[in-house]
Protein backbone atom coordinates (compact mmCIF):
# COMPACT_ATOMS: atom_id res chain seq x y z
CA UNK A 1 0.00 0.00 0.00
CA UNK A 2 1.39 3.71 -0.40
CA UNK A 3 2.31 5.39 2.22
CA UNK A 4 -0.19 8.25 2.80
CA UNK A 5 0.23 8.15 6.29
CA UNK A 6 -2.73 6.23 6.71
CA UNK A 7 -3.23 2.84 7.73
CA UNK A 8 -5.92 0.75 6.84
CA UNK A 9 -7.39 1.00 10.85
CA UNK A 10 -8.03 4.61 10.38
CA UNK A 11 -9.26 4.71 6.76
CA UNK A 12 -12.98 5.42 7.57
CA UNK A 13 -12.22 6.98 10.98
CA UNK A 14 -13.70 10.60 12.61
CA UNK A 15 -10.63 12.31 11.59
CA UNK A 16 -9.39 10.53 8.23
CA UNK A 17 -12.94 10.68 6.20
CA UNK A 18 -16.76 12.66 7.22
CA UNK A 19 -20.13 11.14 7.98
CA UNK A 20 -20.92 11.97 4.14
CA UNK A 21 -17.65 9.87 2.89
CA UNK A 22 -19.02 6.52 4.87
CA UNK A 23 -22.29 6.93 3.78
CA UNK A 24 -21.47 7.11 0.66
CA UNK A 25 -18.91 4.56 0.67
CA UNK A 26 -21.53 1.98 2.14
CA UNK A 27 -23.98 3.11 0.03
CA UNK A 28 -21.48 2.22 -3.17
CA UNK A 29 -20.50 -1.16 -1.43
CA UNK A 30 -24.55 -1.90 -1.12
CA UNK A 31 -24.36 -1.09 -4.94
CA UNK A 32 -27.25 1.43 -4.57
CA UNK A 33 -27.42 4.88 -6.73
CA UNK A 34 -28.14 7.97 -4.48
CA UNK A 35 -31.66 7.76 -6.14
CA UNK A 36 -32.35 4.11 -5.28
CA UNK A 37 -30.80 4.94 -1.88
CA UNK A 38 -32.95 8.60 -1.67
CA UNK A 39 -36.38 5.95 -3.00
CA UNK A 40 -36.21 3.10 -0.36
CA UNK A 41 -35.47 5.61 2.31
CA UNK A 42 -38.55 8.14 1.48
CA UNK A 43 -36.57 10.78 0.54
CA UNK A 44 -35.82 13.22 -1.82
CA UNK A 45 -32.11 12.18 -3.84
CA UNK A 46 -30.97 15.81 -3.03
CA UNK A 47 -31.32 15.43 0.48
CA UNK A 48 -29.66 12.08 0.22
CA UNK A 49 -26.54 14.09 -1.71
CA UNK A 50 -26.78 16.97 0.74
CA UNK A 51 -26.10 14.11 3.55
CA UNK A 52 -23.13 12.88 1.50
CA UNK A 53 -21.64 16.31 0.98
CA UNK A 54 -21.83 16.54 4.44
CA UNK A 55 -24.02 19.82 3.61
CA UNK A 56 -26.59 18.70 6.40
CA UNK A 57 -27.38 15.35 8.45
CA UNK A 58 -30.76 13.06 8.53
CA UNK A 59 -32.92 12.59 11.58
CA UNK A 60 -32.20 9.59 13.72
CA UNK A 61 -35.03 7.54 12.02
CA UNK A 62 -33.39 7.78 9.02
CA UNK A 63 -29.92 7.04 10.56
CA UNK A 64 -31.56 4.19 11.91
CA UNK A 65 -33.04 3.08 8.62
CA UNK A 66 -29.54 3.53 6.43
CA UNK A 67 -27.69 1.26 8.83
CA UNK A 68 -30.33 -1.33 8.22
CA UNK A 69 -30.66 -0.59 4.53
CA UNK A 70 -26.38 -0.76 3.66
CA UNK A 71 -25.79 -2.87 6.52
CA UNK A 72 -23.29 -0.56 8.81
CA UNK A 73 -23.72 0.26 12.27
CA UNK A 74 -25.20 3.70 13.51
CA UNK A 75 -21.77 3.79 15.28
CA UNK A 76 -20.13 3.18 12.36
CA UNK A 77 -21.79 5.44 9.96
CA UNK A 78 -20.78 8.84 13.01
CA UNK A 79 -17.40 7.99 13.60
CA UNK A 80 -16.28 5.28 11.43
CA UNK A 81 -16.24 2.82 14.78
CA UNK A 82 -18.19 -0.12 15.13
CA UNK A 83 -19.10 -2.58 12.68
CA UNK A 84 -18.82 -1.07 8.96
CA UNK A 85 -16.98 -1.26 5.75
CA UNK A 86 -13.43 -2.67 5.64
CA UNK A 87 -10.80 -0.31 4.32
CA UNK A 88 -9.99 -0.63 0.46
CA UNK A 89 -7.59 -3.17 -0.70
CA UNK A 90 -4.10 -2.74 -1.15
CA UNK A 91 -4.33 -3.09 -5.13
CA UNK A 92 -6.95 -0.46 -4.87
CA UNK A 93 -5.32 1.75 -2.95
CA UNK A 94 -4.25 5.12 -4.98
CA UNK A 95 -1.38 6.81 -5.22
CA UNK A 96 0.56 9.14 -3.00
CA UNK A 97 -0.11 12.13 -4.57
CA UNK A 98 -4.20 11.73 -4.93
CA UNK A 99 -4.02 10.36 -1.03
CA UNK A 100 -2.65 13.89 0.01
CA UNK A 101 -4.92 15.54 -2.04
CA UNK A 102 -7.82 14.20 -0.28
CA UNK A 103 -6.43 14.52 2.98
CA UNK A 104 -5.67 18.24 2.06
CA UNK A 105 -9.84 18.53 0.63
CA UNK A 106 -10.66 16.71 3.96
CA UNK A 107 -8.76 19.56 5.85
CA UNK A 108 -10.46 22.58 3.75
CA UNK A 109 -13.89 20.71 4.28
CA UNK A 110 -13.05 21.08 8.03
CA UNK A 111 -12.31 24.72 7.91
CA UNK A 112 -14.89 25.89 5.94
CA UNK A 113 -17.24 24.33 8.68
CA UNK A 114 -15.73 25.62 11.24
CA UNK A 115 -15.96 29.42 10.10
CA UNK A 116 -19.87 28.44 8.58
CA UNK A 117 -20.35 27.79 12.33
CA UNK A 118 -18.54 30.95 13.77
CA UNK A 119 -19.84 33.55 10.72
CA UNK A 120 -23.40 31.61 12.57
CA UNK A 121 -22.28 32.72 16.15
CA UNK A 122 -21.19 36.36 14.69
CA UNK A 123 -24.57 36.90 13.19
CA UNK A 124 -26.06 36.05 15.88
CA UNK A 125 -24.34 38.06 18.43
CA UNK A 126 -24.59 41.06 15.97
CA UNK A 127 -28.00 40.31 15.69
CA UNK A 128 -28.75 40.37 19.51
CA UNK A 129 -26.96 43.76 19.39
CA UNK A 130 -29.39 45.00 17.05
CA UNK A 131 -32.02 44.01 19.07
CA UNK A 132 -30.66 45.92 22.32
Amino acid sequence: MADDGFDDQDWFSEDTATFGDRLAAARGAAGLTQKALAQRLGVKAGTLRNWEDDLSEPRANRLSMLGGILGVSLGWLLTGEGEGLDAPEDDAAQPPDVSALLADLRAVRVQMQQTSERLALLEKRLKALGNT
